[in-house]
């Protein structure tokens, strides 16, 4: 995994958050706590719906702000592919 990742929130009322980390489970966990951001804490719980390693800091601003600018329907079809791509590596591993 690389030390920078985009990642998105499904928040209880459906809406999609996204943000970067170094360490996903435990901003998730701050999210949750009501520690994270100010739009996440009346919504939560939150669970996340999309990951991606970016290079280094500067790339993971680019691809937050980017990812800011997508239609709601192009975040879904994101959120969607990744956790196919969850559903098939975890089928993989089973014998």
């Amino acid at each position: 995994m690389a030390d920078w990742v985009l990642y998105m929130l499904r928040c209880r009322d459906g809406t999609l958050y996204t943000g970067i980390t170094t360490d996903i489970r435990r901003r998730v966990a701050a999210h949750n706590a009501g520690s994270g951001a100010k739009y996440t804490r009346p919504r939560r719980p939150v669970a996340l719906a999309y990951l991606e390693g970016c290079e280094s800091h500067s790339d993971a601003l680019r691809r937050e702000a980017a990812n800011k600018r997508l239609p709601r329907a192009q975040k879904e079809a994101l959120c969607r592919a990744w956790a196919a791509q969850q559903a098939e590596a975890i089928c993989e591993e089973r014998p």
